[in-house]
């Protein structure tokens, strides 16, 4: 979910970038790109990745005795 954010961002970024869109220092390409990589970041060390705090192979969970 954060690589898809991040994404997006880029995309803005380049669009802010690419059409010279005049926007005041919070919303500079940079800094929209900043953001990009910050959710890219968070995206690869594995924050909100989905995953539960356990994980269980599925096989054992179907398993009948």
């Amino acid at each position: 979910m954060l690589a898809i954010a991040a994404a997006v961002l880029f995309f803005i970024a380049f669009l802010i970038n690419a059409a010279e869109i005049a926007t005041n220092g919070v919303f500079s390409s940079g800094n929209v790109m900043i953001l990009g990589l910050m959710l890219l970041a968070l995206h690869l060390a594995g924050i909100g990745s989905g995953w539960g705090g356990r994980a269980r192979s599925w096989g054992s969970r179907n398993r009948r005795r």
